[in-house]
């Protein structure tokens, strides 16, 4: 008799769980949704080329140069191997 209980009360419980995330999992994943959509608008709220203000009249012309304060080393590292594929 113990062992049909168990398995009922397993199989109740596995509905319960099973209808309670049906009526729950859309309003959690829209709660997510949300809080994740207000995350990223918070980090990329300057980010948006459309709103800078233009600082340069039209015609002028800017040279924007990067200068690299760390240059690519140009240690060897190992020796090219080319290998060709045999049928």
């Amino acid at each position: 008799m113990g062992f049909i209980t168990t398995i009922l009360i397993i199989l109740l419980v596995y509905y319960a769980i099973k209808i309670l995330l049906k009526i729950f999992a859309p309003k959690i994943l829209n709660y997510a949704g949300k809080k994740a959509e207000k995350h990223f608008r918070e980090k990329f709220e300057g980010f948006d080329p459309q709103r800078q203000t233009k600082t340069t009249d039209e015609g002028d012309v800017i040279i924007k140069s990067k200068t690299s304060k760390n240059p690519k080393s140009s240690k060897k590292v190992g020796e090219y191997i080319d290998f060709e594929e045999i049928d």
